[in-house]
């Protein structure tokens, strides 16, 4: 096994091209596959460093990054010796779901990546590696976390604003503009077919209806609010909308811009969601810190039987 590879430059000098800076068992981790994965995060750590700081940063962070690959490639190892591998075609489909979400083309994802100092092959490999890790780490500590009522209970009672869902109005409203600069005359306008428009309600005529053949000045205005939460809207009609229950229209409410008719259309999230809608949820969040827990140790395990050399 070559630790140096050299070419000469001119006849009689030596220049060193790359090395070895990692032996993990049987493999050996290369100068320039650890550059050309630590070239994406290199702008990020000089960025955040200046001045004669930055030096020591960069050779922190670089042997921060083998210990990284020299962690991936024993993972990989026990994967490999496990039967556990990700084949092509599931690669490609995540990628593909990855880009899909995003609605970009391929050629565009492959240029983000190349702005950020990376390549397609390169972040493929990165899921591969993820991917398998994932199954690896599934087969060998799933069974061994154990995730009990007890703590999805204190869980529960520990995390319970978590749990308090908001509560939220949806309303449509009917909205009467006070004209800018507006004397008592044209306010009285304003509040006059407000009450009318009250009064052909608490009539029976129904809230849609009127709506629709609102005169375009103020169904420019008027309409569905959507959800609305408490501290969003001024305090009068939070009140008010806050009070009334489903399918209930208000009276003429005033603000400083103008007279407001609201009609309640939904409501949510009123109360604390009850502990066996949220158990599935808290059973995951447990289980995956355990997994973490456990994963650190199993790693740790792992390194100590393997043969590493840093030599970075």
């Amino acid at each position: 096994m070559l630790a140096i590879m050299f070419f000469l430059v001119p006849p009689g000098h030596a220049a060193v091209v790359d090395r070895i800076v990692a032996v993990v068992n049987d493999e050996i981790i290369l100068l320039s596959e650890m550059d050309a994965g630590f070239e994406p995060y290199r702008s990020k750590v000089e960025a955040a460093y200046q001045g004669k700081d930055r030096a020591g940063a960069l050779a922190e962070a670089k042997r921060a990054f083998l210990g990284r690959l020299i962690d991936g490639r024993l993972i990989e190892q026990e994967a490999k010796q496990k039967g556990i591998s990700v084949k092509d075609e599931e690669l490609t489909a995540v990628i593909k779901d990855i880009i899909d979400k995003r609605k970009i083309s391929l050629a565009d994802f492959t240029e983000e990546l190349f702005k950020g100092g990376t390549s397609l092959e390169f972040y493929k490999n990165d899921i591969r590696e993820q991917m398998v890790k994932m199954r690896l780490v599934q087969r060998e500590l799933k069974s061994k976390v154990i995730v009990t009522d007890k703590e999805i209970g204190e869980y529960y009672q520990k995390n319970r604003d978590d749990y308090e869902g908001k509560e939220a109005v949806r309303v449509e409203q009917i909205f009467f503009a006070f004209p800018r600069d507006a004397d008592g005359e044209a306010k009285k306008k304003v509040e006059k077919a407000a009450a009318e428009m009250d009064r052909r309600l608490k009539q029976g005529e129904s809230f849609e209806m009127l709506t629709a053949g609102l005169a375009p000045e103020t169904a420019a205005n008027s309409g569905d609010l959507g959800f609305i939460v408490k501290g969003t809207v001024f305090p009068a009609l939070e009140k008010v909308a806050f009070s009334l229950n489903k399918g209930e229209v208000s009276g003429v409410i005033e603000s400083s811009s103008g007279l407001h008719i609201i009609k309640v259309l939904d409501k949510k999230g009123d109360g604390l969601k009850p502990i066996e809608d949220v158990r599935d949820e808290i059973r995951a969040k447990i289980e995956d810190q355990k997994m973490g827990e456990k994963f650190a140790d199993w790693l740790e395990g792992l390194r100590k039987k393997s043969h590493i050399e840093d030599r970075l």
